[in-house]
């Protein structure tokens, strides 16, 4: 008599359709977080054969495209890590104050006149300007350095914790804050400068 805990992982999971059903997502997925296409691949099939090994510790608590994204997440980050730790320069929170009094009323704490963001232009839902300006955005992003980018991307597509982000990429709170405003100003110079 077999066990039903090989039963059940056996019926929720078919690792042969895998590719054909999950590759392109998790592809899209990896690459969007990291903009390499060659290494968004390489952790795509590392998921797969990560997710073979571990195939007996799947419950069937969520859906195998959820089970399998956890595990490429998780491999993102520990390239975000590797990215981070390769990071040299520690970010210098004065020099970032310092930054921040160019953009802002000393005051108030308003944008100064000069440098108040202008409207993108993709208020309106003309697919095609959304798909132009995604392709701004995707440029924009790629000359970020790597931590900012991996800090970008943690905060502002995963929804993740200030608190995570800081543990996970190992950089300090105050550290992080400068670095999601070196990336704020450096993304908006970017498509204003591209874009409008």
């Amino acid at each position: 008599m077999s066990n039903n805990n090989d039963i059940t992982t056996n019926v929720l999971t078919e690792p042969g359709k895998w590719v054909a059903q999950y590759a392109d997502y998790l592809y899209t997925y990896a690459y969007t977080r990291i903009n390499d296409e060659d290494l968004a691949k390489d952790l795509v099939q590392e998921t797969f054969l990560a997710a073979l090994e571990k195939l007996d510790q799947f419950k069937g608590n969520s859906s195998e495209r959820t089970w399998l994204t956890a595990i490429l997440k998780n491999k993102v980050i520990d390239v975000y890590r590797k990215k981070s730790s390769a990071f040299a320069k520690k970010t210098d929170v004065v020099e970032a104050e310092q930054e921040q009094q160019d953009f802002f009323d000393h005051d108030d704490g308003h944008w100064n006149v000069e440098h108040r963001p202008k409207a993108f232009g993709i208020e309106e839902q003309d697919p095609l300007t959304n798909k132009e300006f995604n392709y701004i955005l995707q440029k924009c992003l790629q000359k970020l350095p790597a931590l900012w980018l991996s800090v970008f991307t943690m905060k502002h597509m995963d929804d993740q914790t200030t608190d995570v982000i800081c543990e996970e990429l190992r950089v300090s709170p105050s550290n992080f804050w400068v670095i999601i405003h070196r990336t704020k100003l450096n993304l908006r110079a970017c498509l204003q400068k591209n874009w409008i």
